[in-house]
């Protein structure tokens, strides 16, 4: 069965999300903001900054999935080859990887709250 993107896109965010804990959900919440005001970069070292579980886990959730969907420009998701590949890239590739990651957020913000800690896993 071949998938769309947004069911694929929904089927990562509800993975990534199941088990997280609320502020995760809260998180995701706010990350598109910060993305359209600061950048993606900025946004990714903003989180992998923070020395909180649900800040490094929503970084590495979203960089694996745009490495998945971008593997020509990602050899890995590892935050430190991730940003120099970023850094590396095309205008358009850049602009294509930052669209795409507003996508995936769309879904992980609608999904988020109900899987946290658990929860809608029923």
């Amino acid at each position: 069965m071949t998938m769309t993107m947004e069911q694929q896109r929904a089927r990562s965010a509800w993975r990534c999300s199941a088990g997280q804990p609320s502020d995760y959900a809260t998180l995701a919440k706010k990350l598109p903001a910060l993305i359209m005001n600061s950048g993606l970069m900025q946004t990714l070292a903003f989180l992998e900054d923070k020395n909180q579980g649900h800040h490094r886990a929503l970084s590495s959730h979203l960089r694996r999935w745009l490495q998945e969907r971008f593997p020509e420009l990602f050899q890995s998701a590892e935050y430190v080859g991730f940003m120099e590949s970023l850094m590396r890239a095309r205008p358009e590739q850049f602009q294509d990887v930052t669209a795409e990651a507003m996508a995936w957020l769309r879904w992980v913000r609608q999904l988020a709250p109900t899987r946290a800690n658990g929860e809608g896993s029923r």
